[in-house]
């Protein structure tokens, strides 16, 4: 056998913790809980196959109209997917609180997404986080706003290329699975998107998520390094109090 040469599987590295975590390993992690959560997971998507049929189905501009009504599912299924990764009750004054401000920040969603993504993108990123704030946190729709746009200022690259990421995969996949399913399945082009919208969307639900988790990290991460740069200063300015070297001599007494 060659030098060098394995005779077992290697190791993956360790995954990174939360507030170091990349957007690769946002999706991957978003990827692996759906496999250990597999039926939760696709129930997930059922909300997501219905509007979907239903703004397919609406001619013309109205289907803008259709997804912004839609804010009433799709929200719920943002909900769930914050209450499985979180492992927060659903039964519960909080849920009911982040299911409002949900609908909230969704129905503004597909008018911006009309005009360019990015300013959809920016504004889900910018307070999506409040849905999982009130959820967990319990706060008020006010409180849980401000909490969640703090949380996303942490570091809003890491959510905006993480919301950009997921969407771009689920598209894919889902556009892959579609064919598939359109080709050789002989199913029919509306029953074919609505099981690759159930199968697939999930993803961004649980990756928007797992987002929260890494703000939350983020956010505790900069707060204790500024703890310790205050601190540094303040034994700094402590070592400066203790003694002058340069403080003046009293005048000796006269002999």
């Amino acid at each position: 056998m060659p030098r060098g040469a394995t005779s077992g599987r290697r190791e993956l590295p360790p995954p990174l913790p939360p507030d170091q975590r990349t957007v690769g390993q946002l999706v991957g992690e978003a990827i692996r809980f759906y496999g250990k959560n597999p039926w939760q997971s696709l129930a997930i998507g059922i909300p997501v196959a219905v509007v979907n049929a239903v703004v397919w189905g609406v001619p013309g501009s109205g289907q803008i109209v259709a997804a912004a009504a839609g804010a009433l599912l799709i929200t719920l299924s943002y909900v769930v997917a914050c209450s499985l990764v979180t492992e927060t009750p659903l039964r519960s004054r909080n849920a009911v609180v982040a299911y409002a401000i949900g609908v909230l920040v969704f129905v503004p969603f597909p008018f911006l997404a009309a005009l360019f993504i990015l300013p959809g993108l920016l504004w889900l990123s910018l307070f999506g986080l409040a849905v999982p704030v009130a959820l967990v946190e319990g706060l008020g729709v006010r409180a849980a706003l401000v909490r969640g746009i703090r949380l996303a200022r942490a570091d809003l690259v890491h959510v905006l290329g993480g919301l950009a990421t997921l969407a771009l995969v689920v598209f894919l996949t889902q556009a892959s699975l579609f064919f598939v399913l359109r080709e050789f399945a002989e199913n029919t082009r509306i029953a074919a998107a609505t099981l690759a919208s159930i199968v697939v969307s999930p993803l961004v639900f649980l990756g928007a998520a797992l987002l929260y988790v890494d703000q939350d990290a983020r956010l505790r991460s900069l707060g204790k390094r500024r703890e310790e740069r205050h601190a540094d200063i303040s034994d700094a300015h402590h070592a400066d109090r203790k003694g002058n070297p340069d403080a003046p001599r009293e005048p000796r007494p006269s002999a």
